[in-house]
């Protein structure tokens, strides 16, 4: 008998068939005129934190695209999830489904790099692979636009520190993108959509084990994990950085090294076999890079700007892995190659700066703006290992 394949909800990350997708009633009059009363949805406030009044969910065959109210007799596209009733993207189980977890200490600059990513991705990437990105939800498109987008790049503040999901009783939404391209076949061209969703991680979330396991379930379902890592939290690093680089607060237990050893033990949960290698893609992301480049050689990968051609550079990305593997030995970081190597089939190695240059001291973007280094190459390398765009050979 053949397995159910199932799909992961793109905003609290829990699996289910397509077929027990649910629905949700417009709202508006059926045929017959009757109206459905919207009240509170239960399981939207517990789980996402939205308390909205909202027109009634009922059960239908999920494979569908729409689906008769019970109650109103009026049809519906509405498709939600069956445990967080949060609204599914269009088409939704029959377009790709790419869940990317991004994860990494407090102060690693997560949600700077998200911010400064998901921006490159929408205008200067985008227009590399002719690709668009936008919004999944109203959620997104609003809170992006207003939260993350206009505080960064328009008034050029500093985010302050992302709020645990135990302290918010995990109700803080992901942000959800779709991502279309051409895909060209034997016939011509058609575009090809895939949905992905971002959570942004407290460091708090990753400080001690229990945490991990409560707050995180989510990297469980991920289809790639982007680990971001301060190297100023690494002693050999930190001595080799600029003067005026700002010192991490973190305490020794938020250490690259206990990061990765936690997430590593949460994936290894999921192994049938102790022996196993964990199979999901990990890019493990140095941030701050603006930092140490002055002790890069001038022929150093890390030198040069990434390729602007429509396909993810393997040899490039291959050379930067190279000499990042090489740093660590100077930044006191061979124990996370040790980790990597030994529990991981697929891993790469980046190193990238979101801003381009360390903020002020009132933590706002320095003077002469926003000026990112290879940020999207983490992003671009699960986008390639997953086969959702196009690479080149090593």
């Amino acid at each position: 008998m053949t397995a159910v394949a199932l799909l992961a909800c793109p905003y609290c990350y829990e699996r289910f068939a397509e077929k027990q997708i649910e629905f949700r009633c417009t709202g508006r009059a059926g045929p017959g005129g009757t109206t459905c009363t919207r009240a509170r949805d239960q399981k939207l406030a517990d789980r996402i934190g939205l308390s909205t009044p909202m027109a009634p969910a009922f059960a239908a065959d999920g494979r569908k695209l729409t689906a008769t109210c019970p109650q109103c007799k009026g049809s519906t596209q509405y498709r939600i999830c069956p445990r967080c009733h949060s609204q599914l993207p269009v088409h939704f189980g029959k377009v790709d489904n790419r869940l990317i977890a991004m994860i990494g200490a407090k102060e690693s600059g997560k949600t700077v790099y998200l911010t400064v990513l998901i921006h490159e991705l929408m205008h200067r990437v985008g227009h590399q692979f002719d690709a668009s990105v936008v919004g999944s939800d109203d959620n997104t498109r609003r809170q992006f636009t207003a939260d993350y987008e206009e505080r960064l790049y328009q008034r050029r503040e500093l985010f302050p520190t992302t709020r645990s999901a135990g302290a918010t009783r995990n109700q803080r939404a992901p942000l959800v993108f779709r991502f279309t391209r051409d895909r060209k076949g034997l016939i011509g061209s058609r575009p090809a959509h895939s949905i992905l969703s971002f959570f942004d991680t407290a460091g708090e979330d990753l400080v001690s084990e229990d945490s991990v396991h409560l707050n995180t379930r989510y990297l469980a379902s991920a289809d790639g994990i982007i680990l971001l890592l301060d190297p100023l939290q690494m002693r050999g690093a930190r001595r080799l950085a600029l003067a005026d680089a700002p010192a991490p607060n973190g305490t020794g237990y938020d250490t690259p090294v206990n990061v990765l050893s936690r997430v590593t033990e949460l994936l290894r949960t999921g192994l049938h076999r102790p022996s196993a290698r964990i199979r999901t893609p990990i890019a493990v992301a140095f941030s701050k890079i603006d930092t140490l480049r002055h002790t890069f050689p001038d022929g150093s990968p890390l030198r040069r700007q990434p390729s602007t051609r429509p396909v993810f550079d393997s040899a490039d990305s291959r050379a930067v892995h190279e000499d990042v593997q090489a740093l660590l030995q100077k930044w006191d970081g061979t124990q996370l190659d040790h980790i990597l190597r030994l529990g991981y089939d697929r891993y790469r190695y980046f190193a990238l700066s979101a801003l381009g240059d360390s903020p002020t001291a009132d933590r706002r973007v320095a003077e002469h703006g926003i000026t990112p280094y290879r940020v999207q190459d983490p992003f671009l390398w699960l986008l390639s290992e997953l086969g959702t765009i196009p690479a080149t050979r090593d």
